[in-house]
């Protein structure tokens, strides 16, 4: 087992876009072929040295379910490139990163491409399981005359489908009511999440006014000739007063509103993983290096669906050689406003005593909130958007924490080249 640093050496993100809008006619395919073809084409890797393919989904499509495997066939790299598919939630991309590091220090690859993709556009409505049955014995019948006599046994309700939903199959809840579950219990109001909502987005806008993102998100051509140049989901004119006029969303007496919640969204991210020393033998210069990963998982009955990462932080730690106040950057995951506050309230807690969150390191550009979620990509945008954050103003370490569906947790620390 190699015991050499893993290097990031550079990626990209799509501009993330809500979901059935710009993107609506592009694929999961499509969007993760633009992202793994943008990266090569940057970092300037000769395509045929790279071993292997990992991406991260949620909402696999039915005609592709190994995504990965299909944004390789989109991106034109060669097709003897063997790709695998991950679903660790929100936490995906994060994960393949982590599987391509992991597979590098034990010495089975040299160099690998990691991220994930969502294309919520795409998810299709399902129908019953009877309805199912119903169809599949029509298609199996050998005469028209069976197929006739088995129409006679149609139901209306066969046509009505199940539309695509985000439940927890254990609890029945959504994310968005756990997540206003969590922030009751950890007394998180409705006035400081719209603000920290605020916050994302001013923070978010200023950085693409700036010239930020531009460093790491490339431009989507769609099928109708549009060019995507930018995040459609970040609002300028955001204001207090007008998420304040937004009703909550999953109780009367809640307090997450669609305002102070990540939108559903489409999008993909990709990077360029190899050992430090790979990358000087090829003469490339690393963003920077993955220092540790850790997960964690709870018991969903019992504790906050979205607790997890406060688990997983001090096992990154520990394993980084680092203590929480070391820490120069932390970038928590905007689910929702009350979740990211809540996890914050918990780091602080007797009951955790991890350390005291210094706001100023938290999020210094914007996150899901204001840029949008696209499950499977957003691991990847975080630690992207981390990397060239520590570039940017100068910093050697940074926490990444993303919650997930399921209970669980990833946290990532990443150090400066």
């Amino acid at each position: 087992m190699s015991q050499e640093r893993i290097a990031i050496i550079g990626g990209v993100r799509t501009p993330f876009a809500r979901a059935r809008s710009v993107y609506q006619k592009m694929s999961a395919a499509n969007l993760g072929g633009v992202v793994l073809r943008e990266t090569v084409s940057r970092t300037g890797i000769d395509p045929k040295l790279i071993d292997e393919v990992y991406f991260g989904i949620v909402s696999a499509p039915a005609e592709g379910s190994n995504v990965s495997r299909e944004a390789l066939f989109d991106s034109g790299l060669p097709p003897t490139i063997p790709c695998t598919t991950v679903n660790r939630y929100c936490a995906s991309a994060m994960e393949a990163a982590a599987g391509i590091a992991a597979k590098i220090q034990a010495g089975q690859i040299e160099i690998g491409l990691a991220g994930g993709v969502e294309s919520i556009s795409s998810v299709r409505a399902l129908f019953s399981a009877e309805a199912t049955d119903f169809f599949q014995d029509i298609a199996k019948a050998k005469t028209m005359g069976q197929r006739l006599g088995m129409l006679s046994q149609f139901k209306a309700n066969y046509l009505a489908p199940n539309a695509p939903g985000i439940k927890e199959a254990t609890t029945g809840l959504t994310m968005g009511q756990s997540a206003d579950l969590m922030a009751r219990e950890y007394k998180v109001g409705r006035q400081e999440q719209d603000e920290f909502a605020l916050q994302s987005h001013q923070r978010a806008n200023a950085a693409w006014d700036k010239g930020f993102f531009q460093s790491h998100v490339c431009k989507v051509a769609t099928p109708d000739g549009k060019v995507i140049e930018r995040d459609t989901d970040v609002r300028a004119d955001s204001s207090m007063e007008k998420l304040g006029k937004l009703r909550p969303v999953f109780y009367k007496d809640g307090t997450i509103t669609a305002g102070n919640a990540s939108p559903l969204t489409d999008g993909a991210s990709a990077m360029l993983l190899m050992t430090e020393s790979k990358a000087k033998e090829l003469g490339l210069t690393p963003l920077g290096f993955i220092k540790s990963y850790a997960a964690a998982a709870v018991d969903i009955l019992t504790e906050p669906l979205l607790i997890g990462p406060v688990y997983a932080i001090p096992k990154a730690l520990k394993m980084a050689g680092l203590a929480w106040s070391d820490l120069e950057l932390i970038e928590i995951h905007e689910a929702f406003a009350g979740q990211v506050l809540a996890t914050i309230r918990a780091i602080e807690s007797d009951k955790f005593k991890i350390g005291k969150v210094d706001m100023s390191k938290v999020n210094p550009n914007g996150g899901s909130i204001s840029m949008g979620h696209p499950f499977g990509a957003t691991g990847g945008r975080m630690m992207l958007q981390t990397l060239h954050e520590m570039k940017a103003l100068n910093k050697k370490n940074a926490l990444i924490s993303i919650c997930a569906a399921g209970g669980l947790g990833s946290v990532m620390i990443l150090e400066r080249a």
